[in-house]
């Protein structure tokens, strides 16, 4: 007879309904996103609601539609996570197709968790009223507080839950300290990963750097002209997340320095590969939009810049996903035999 006090433990919320506190995480990530669905929402319909006359969205309306739209989806996919990270469903869901758009999330909500009050706090101190705001029409003030609000409660909320969410399905192989995991979490194509991540990021890294100790190497001269704190913030905060992911990225994956505990060098290992990976990405994207008005064209160097910073983000994160599936590797073994 197999004795009951073998089997494992049921993980909370496996088998029931999730705690009082993961209820109202999961409440709080949906009604975060209220606020810039509709927004998104009245924009799409036509409406200019926190659109002030002369800006620039108002002269690409098409493009403006379209973009909207699929932010919307973006954000209602925050609550399609919020749901499937507290469900008993969710425990089954497939480990894939959960990674990437959490990461993603990840990637997309932990600059602005991060950059937004950082803005204001400096704005706060210096008595700039333009924290957080372009330089020309674009959105009304409160547009930002309310969206960028929503933003936080979203990524505090959803990070949450996706770490309770970690623990409780995978988080038995990563107890411990660094020292302790076996040569086996990391073989040569991992490091190899985390190395090659290393060096991409030298570039954009020294790019941000510059740019936030006030140098305008590669910049156009309609942006040296509306440089203000803002922008010095944003570029500090960008240079933080490379120099994060690499580091946390190679701790991991050569186990120094021993002391440190696994758990939290993974979180932060994901967090900012995510971060760069994904701002990289998105303004790579933005970077590319066709725009008639030669001034606001994308200069070459800040190209490659958000260039640099996605492919040293992605390396960095193939390295993280690397690691994970040799350390799942002898549970697998494990469950098989």
């Amino acid at each position: 007879m197999t004795r009951t006090e073998s089997l494992p433990a049921p993980a909370p919320g496996a088998g029931h309904r999730p705690g009082p506190a993961r209820r109202a995480l999961r409440l709080l990530a949906i009604l975060a996103c209220v606020p810039y669905v509709s927004l998104k929402t009245v924009w799409v319909a036509g409406g200019e609601i926190g659109i002030p006359a002369g800006s620039v969205l108002l002269e690409h309306r098409r493009m403006m539609v379209i973009a909207n739209s699929v932010t919307v989806v973006a954000d209602v996919l925050v609550v399609v996570l919020a749901l499937l990270l507290t469900q008993a469903w969710g425990r089954r869901f497939p480990t894939r197709l959960l990674v990437l758009p959490m990461w993603a999330a990840t990637g997309l909500l932990a600059p602005i968790v991060t950059g937004y009050p950082a803005q204001l706090a400096v704005a706060l101190v210096t008595g700039d009223e333009k924290a957080a705001a372009p330089g020309e029409p674009f959105l009304d003030d409160w547009v930002f507080g309310v969206v960028y609000g929503g933003f936080i409660l979203q990524g505090l909320a959803l990070g949450t839950l996706f770490a309770l969410y970690a623990r409780d399905r995978w988080g038995r192989p990563w107890r411990g300290r660094l020292g302790e995991l076996s040569a086996r979490t990391s073989g040569p194509g991992t490091r190899g990963l985390a190395v090659a991540g290393a060096v991409a990021a030298l570039v954009p890294g020294a790019l941000h750097l510059l740019w936030a100790a006030g140098s305008t190497t590669g910049l156009s001269a309609r942006r040296i002209a509306e440089r203000d704190a803002d922008f010095h913030v944003l570029e500090a905060e960008r240079f933080g997340f490379v120099v994060a992911a690499v580091a946390f990225v190679l701790f991991l994956v050569l186990r120094r320095p021993a002391r440190l505990r696994v758990r939290t060098t993974l979180a932060l290992a994901w967090t900012a590969s995510a971060a760069v990976g994904c701002w990289g990405a998105y303004m790579s994207l933005v970077s590319l939009l066709p725009d008639p008005d030669p001034s606001k064209r994308v200069p070459g160097l800040v190209q490659l810049s958000y260039a640099g910073d996605m492919i040293t983000g992605f390396l960095l994160a193939a390295g993280v996903a690397a690691f994970l599936r040799e350390s799942a590797a002898p549970r697998r073994r494990s469950a098989g035999a």
